[in-house]
């Protein structure tokens, strides 16, 4: 767990939201550029280390928690979502930023994501997307293309649908949804401040190029196009969602409904609620 340092916020910057620990990315990963404009968006919201918190699952992407200087938790595989949950709904004085992969948030958390979004508890979710478990070298993941032949347990393709990340977000009920991309730091930067503002459950689809086992992702950077944007019209947002060819960037969805924390107060202390499960002979 990344220690949360007390710093005065008139010298925060960018930089004093990166921990003492050095990543072990491979060298080219897009998850640099997710490291550098978290920061960078931390700083601009000029938000205390010590009341932030990262939730992260297993995964390349997830080791973010452990580069960020707050509160970090490490959890394991697909359960970043309910643990992000559980704290902000205990903590909602805190900042609480969930942060994953493809693999470890639509393939085993899969079900955790549907109910985040319709919950809309007042956190944001970062998910770094490259199509890929890259951990465990490389097999195909929840967002693979069904004709991806790089894998040797599918050497002929999935032969599945990818799933559709922000059209799911979009169905589950989820009020902020957007997608962006680790090399363009400046836009994602932007899109990850406006993420963590949102009152409510914050979606945001990161495509994060692995260059080890899908080195022909570096050409994303020529098939992204930063044109979507924000409605408040499910119907309008889920039309422009069947003509994407996944590769549209910027914020998708964007609505303002009750958070669940704010009108469903707990009146029961915890020492009764054990109380009630308390076996008798």
């Amino acid at each position: 767990m990344s220690s949360a340092a007390s710093i005065e916020l008139s010298v925060l910057s960018a930089k004093d939201y990166k921990s003492d620990y050095s990543p072990v990315w491979c060298p080219g990963c897009g998850d640099f550029g997710v490291l550098n404009a978290l920061a960078k968006a931390l700083a601009a919201l000029e938000l205390k280390p010590e009341n932030t918190a990262m939730v992260a699952g297993i995964g390349c992407s997830s080791r973010l928690a452990a580069y960020v200087n707050a509160y970090g938790l490490h959890g394991v595989h697909g359960r970043a979502l309910p643990v992000a949950t559980g704290l902000k709904v205990a903590r909602p004085d805190l900042t609480v930023i969930a942060a994953g992969g493809d693999g470890d948030g639509f393939s085993i958390g899969g079900n955790h994501f549907l109910h985040a979004c319709r919950r809309n508890v007042d956190f944001t979710y970062l998910v770094m997307d490259n199509s890929v478990y890259g951990m465990t070298k490389g097999q195909a993941s929840p967002t693979t293309e069904c004709d991806w032949t790089g894998s040797k347990l599918s050497p002929t393709g999935t032969r599945q649908p990818a799933l559709k990340p922000l059209e799911l977000a979009l169905t589950a009920g989820a009020p902020f949804i957007a997608r962006a991309f680790s090399n363009a730091p400046n836009e994602l930067a932007r899109i990850i401040t406006d993420a963590i503002e949102f009152p409510g459950f914050a979606f945001v689809q990161i495509l994060s190029p692995c260059i080890t086992y899908r080195p022909e992702q570096l050409a994303w950077k020529k098939r992204i196009h930063a044109d979507l944007e924000p409605t408040d019209d499910r119907r309008q947002a889920m039309l422009t969602l069947l003509d994407d060819d996944g590769f549209g960037t910027g914020i998708l969805y964007r609505a303002r409904r009750p958070t669940w924390q704010s009108d469903q107060p707990s009146h029961v202390s915890p020492a009764s609620l054990a109380r009630a499960f308390e076996v008798t002979s």
